[in-house]
């Protein structure tokens, strides 16, 4: 089951993170949730396979073509959680404020095992992004240059 990490690292009963469970909606939306836990970050989230495929991006995501920014995966998220803002409480794992920073549609133009190229459509990104998997749990987020018609 691809939330059971997800569902082992919460107490359902003191956050209110949703529990979701795993389900496909036909979307290909995409969120940015600004998280100020122990350390601010934003966590960038991909609708794939009925969950949220989800990378840490301690820096943010790059707004400039060519910028490469360290992308962190970490466990895959329910659905829900694209809508999700709010405190996660302290004695909780991720304790911090979750706000929406931006969210919209992608449209996936490549998928490899170590690549995911894909377009964004929000309000404040917008364009083509490239995530390469670099070893273990680490990637490469890289706001692509714009394509010449």
């Amino acid at each position: 089951m691809q939330l059971e990490e997800y569902q082992t690292k919460r107490n359902f009963e003191k956050t209110s993170e949703p529990r979701g469970q795993q389900h496909g909606s036909g979307k290909s939306r995409f969120v940015v949730q600004r998280h100020q836990a122990s350390h601010l970050h934003y966590d960038f989230r991909l609708e794939m396979e009925g969950v949220l495929k989800s990378w840490a991006v301690p820096k943010g995501m790059p707004l400039e073509p060519g910028v490469k920014r360290l992308a962190v995966q970490v466990e895959d998220h329910p659905i829900e959680y694209i809508d999700f803002a709010g405190k996660i409480p302290g004695s909780e794992y991720g304790a911090g404020m979750v706000e929406i920073w931006d969210k919209g549609n992608f449209k996936l133009d490549r998928k490899a095992p170590d690549l995911l190229e894909i377009t964004l459509r929000g309000e404040r990104l917008s364009g083509g992004y490239a995530l390469i998997h670099t070893g273990g749990k680490n990637w490469l987020v890289i706001k692509q240059k714009a394509k010449r018609k």
